[in-house]
């Protein structure tokens, strides 16, 4: 018992580690396993929000549409009709969760990029909180904004 004490004492203290893999499953053409080479590969984007801290804060990183549309999800003008019914799970190490609609995350409908990010302010997301973090810029709260990503999982509302 002292042991098992003692090693969560110590993982406390160190910080959660986070897988380094990102998967990307569901209703996808293509489903992906990225290692963190193949998204650093990527094309990046920035953008700028305020984090909990209150303070703007720069993150670098993916656009989730972006591993969508590697996947082989339709996006642009091709998301119509049923499809629009799609939505992305988030999922974290630690078990949480969120929600995305699809067209939410379509530049083509919605006018905020949403960031799977794995830097802030120049430097790689500290431990406990990368190495990939989603960034919602504008959301009131940051609710949304998910540590420690490890999966991507596009699902249908529909039947």
């Amino acid at each position: 018992m002292r042991q098992l004490c003692l090693l969560l004492a110590a993982s406390l203290l160190l910080g959660t580690t986070y897988a380094q893999t990102l998967t990307v499953s569901g209703a996808v053409a293509k489903p992906l396993s990225l290692e963190p080479a193949a998204i650093k590969a990527m094309p990046h984007t920035e953008v700028t929000s305020k984090d909990r801290d209150g303070q703007l804060h720069r993150y670098s990183g993916v656009p989730l549409i972006d591993l969508l549309k590697q996947a082989g999800v339709k996006t642009g003008s091709e998301l119509r009709g049923k499809q629009l019914l799609n939505y992305l799970v988030v999922k974290a190490a630690d078990g949480y969760e969120v929600v995305f609609s699809l067209p939410e995350l379509d530049p083509e409908l919605a006018t905020r990029t949403i960031l799977l990010a794995d830097s802030a302010d120049g430097a790689a997301l500290p431990t406990g909180t990368g190495p990939y973090r989603i960034i919602v810029p504008d959301e009131k709260k940051p609710t949304r904004w998910v540590r420690g990503v490890i999966s991507l999982d596009l699902r249908s509302a529909n039947p």
